[in-house]
């Protein structure tokens, strides 16, 4: 058998409500009071109070009626007076309605209810108003502007140009604002202002197993360094973006991922690849450096092994056909092309457009785009906080 409930009169009800609406006893003291066993009677009570539901107070346990309506054996007087007691309160909060309340828009229907619903419940103010209640709430989610962690997401993706995905925000908020947020709040932020980073196309590989190499694969896919100018990887990509076909030769640093030199032009001749180098040489330490490529002609060229000895330089050359061993260099010009212009694949661009983004995205990558392996530090601010 189950413990009887406590059955407490409608006077003990409405003595509980009176000392909780003068504030100056606690709940604890009210039960000891009154025989109370549990607060969350006293919360149900006072919350009837507040919908203006009295009328259950004097209600027999497990029997309830809808407002304005009572047992059988109540007088039609006190029928009517609940009936008139309701209308009283629709009538204090049609007051409050500005205008025409068949013209209310959302943001006036939100701040009427957070003015009232410390007297009344949000169901009897939208159902006086004639607003659903599930409208409200809709357009409470909605939000109606941005709130603070909203607004501080918005911020850090527009200051990346909206590169990044939730994971990184969610690191740049707890280092740089000391916020924990999990990271599905932020996908979900991210999400609803449409801010998510442009997710990058996926290639199928093929690979063509072993071949002979000119040069030996020193670098076997290690694409770790202690130090700066250790190892460095470079490779070419396509730009069919501009008015011709133009060529990106880079080379980069595996330390930290700094573009340590560019260069673009019109045809993919061993010039191009020599002129990267060179500006890459220029006042840094180079004897000893390991400097990976692929097979293609303009590295396997006299003239660029050449220059690369007399630089102090070790070369290393991938296996035909096997992307993996220069990954990180081609996943950089996949992020280029991701980050950069496939977002204006419908914009026409002219050669000097491209040259100029190219230009802008590349001190954006090396001075402002965050790392998880560089603890949300850009390439550059990495070097310099090691130094």
């Amino acid at each position: 058998m189950g413990e009887k409930k406590n059955v407490y009169s409608e006077e003990v009800k409405r003595n509980v409500i009176e000392m909780k609406l003068s504030g100056e006893y606690t709940n604890r003291q009210i039960m000891e009071k009154f025989g109370i066993r549990n607060k969350s009677q006293i919360m149900t009570w006072m919350r009837w109070f507040r919908k203006g539901e009295e009328h259950r107070l004097g209600q027999p346990i497990g029997k309830q009626y809808s407002f304005g309506k009572g047992p059988e054996e109540l007088s039609e007087v006190d029928q009517l007076k609940r009936k008139i007691d309701y209308l009283e309160i629709k009538n204090e909060i049609l007051k409050k309605v500005p205008g025409n309340r068949k013209e209310l828009e959302p943001e006036v229907v939100i701040k009427l209810v957070d003015s009232l619903k410390n007297l009344y419940t949000v169901k009897l103010i939208c159902e006086c108003i004639g607003v659903p209640r599930a409208t409200y709430y809709r357009w409470v989610q909605k939000s109606w502007g941005p709130t603070e962690l909203e607004q501080q997401i918005i911020d850090i993706c527009k200051s990346l140009k909206y590169r990044v995905g939730h994971r990184m925000v969610k690191k740049i908020l707890k280092g740089d604002h000391n916020i924990l947020v999990n990271r599905n709040t932020v996908q979900r932020i991210m999400q609803k202002y449409t801010i998510q980073c442009r997710v990058k196309p996926k290639r199928k590989t093929r690979f063509a197993g072993e071949s002979k190499c000119i040069v030996p694969n020193v670098l076997e896919q290690n694409f770790r360094a202690d130090g700066p100018n250790q190892k460095w990887v470079t490779d070419i990509t396509y730009l069919p973006f501009g008015d011709s076909m133009m060529y990106l030769s880079t080379i980069m640093d595996l330390y930290n991922n700094e573009i340590v030199a560019y260069r673009v032009n019109h045809t993919q001749a061993v010039e191009l690849v020599l002129d990267t180098l060179k500006v890459a040489c220029n006042g840094r330490e180079t004897k000893g450096l390991i400097l990976h490529s692929d097979q293609g002609s303009q590295y396997t060229s006299y003239a660029f092994q050449g220059l690369a000895e007399e630089k102090g330089i070790i070369t290393s050359m991938s296996r035909k056909g096997n992307c993996f061993d220069n990954a990180v260099i081609e996943s950089f010009h996949s992020t280029i092309k991701s980050e950069e212009f496939y977002t204006h694949q419908k914009v026409h661009l002219t050669n000097s457009i491209v040259l100029e983004k190219v230009e802008s995205y590349m001190y954006y990558y090396n001075y402002i785009r965050p790392f998880s392996k560089l603890n949300s530090l850009s390439p550059v601010q990495f070097r310099a906080k090691a130094a």
